[in-house]
């Protein structure tokens, strides 16, 4: 369990629907959610329900005991859910409470060694899609292991997404700021360092950029700083007022903006690049405006 939609997880998915009589295309859209998940209510049991209690935890802080039983405490956590979506308050799990709940954004894990937050220029922007934040936090791991050091965060998104001050993106979930690794270490502290000041550290802030290459592969859409050893290396594009910071978008298969959609890669011949991912209802609009800047 990864958190990842990796290749293995998408030749599964591709298995399932060719099993089901589905056009076997690897993209978990709206056909194959409406068979995958199941409808869920008081008095159910199992493994659904489990997954479910593991996700009102993840995205909702719940603290339910994982017992795979619906009961009480499950059923007022899914309606406090749906109060907070502004979905219908009736406890049931349907397609609709699905959808929200695993679209809906998590925060990263910054007691894990490798994480510390700067909370950029909102304090409260530390949301992002389950799949950008594993990435994060993998890259994390991995850039602790190499050189010891910490990710600087700054923001992502707003909890719900929508319109951010300072930014043009960061609506999604898919962008993140980084501060630039120092020599001090005081990065977590005092994130705002320039690429071209002596407290710089290029050697790290170059073995940042790799890992997050490494990790991220083909869900990796771009990475915008302004150093020109990272540009030359091939590790980054420039873009304006990219000084001080690490900008990174991540990317999902079939998404409907062109901005955040992976660019095509070689899938197995039976899976085509098929389908369309956007935010289900009840997400803001805001979240599926398409914004030309940075």
């Amino acid at each position: 369990m990864t958190g990842l939609f990796d290749p293995e997880t998408q030749t599964a998915l591709g298995l399932f629907q060719d099993t089901i009589g589905m056009l076997p295309s690897g993209v978990a859209d709206v056909p194959t959610w409406e068979v995958i998940v199941p409808q869920l209510a008081r008095g159910a049991a199992g493994e659904e329900v489990l997954a479910l209690q593991e996700q009102l935890n993840a995205k909702r802080g719940a603290g339910l005991s994982l017992t795979t039983d619906f009961d009480g405490p499950t059923n007022t956590a899914v309606m406090a859910l749906q109060r907070h979506l502004g979905l219908p308050a009736n406890g049931m799990v349907d397609l609709a409470t699905w959808r929200n709940l695993l679209w809906h954004l998590v925060r990263p894990d910054f007691s894990r060694p490798g994480l510390c937050n700067y909370n950029g220029g909102n304090l409260t922007a530390d949301w992002g899609t389950a799949s950008a934040i594993a990435m994060l936090e993998q890259t994390a791991t991995l850039f602790h292991e190499r050189t010891g050091g910490r990710i600087a965060v700054g923001d992502i998104s707003f909890e719900r997404g929508g319109r951010i001050d300072l930014h043009a993106t960061h609506q999604r979930g898919l962008d993140f700021d980084l501060a630039l690794v120092r020599i001090d270490g005081r990065r977590c502290r005092n994130p705002g360092v320039a690429y071209t000041s002596t407290r710089y550290d290029r050697s790290d802030t170059a073995e940042l950029l790799r890992a997050i290459h490494e990790v991220f592969g083909t869900h990796l859409q771009l990475i915008y700083f302004n150093d020109p050893a990272m540009i030359g290396e091939g590790l980054s594009r420039r873009y304006p007022n990219h000084v001080n910071h690490i900008h990174v978008r991540s990317c999902e298969a079939g998404d409907a903006q062109v901005r955040y959609r992976c660019p095509p890669t070689d899938l197995p011949s039976q899976f085509p690049e098929t389908g369309t991912f956007d935010h289900p209802k009840g997400a803001p609009d805001s979240a599926r405006r398409v914004v030309e800047t940075a």
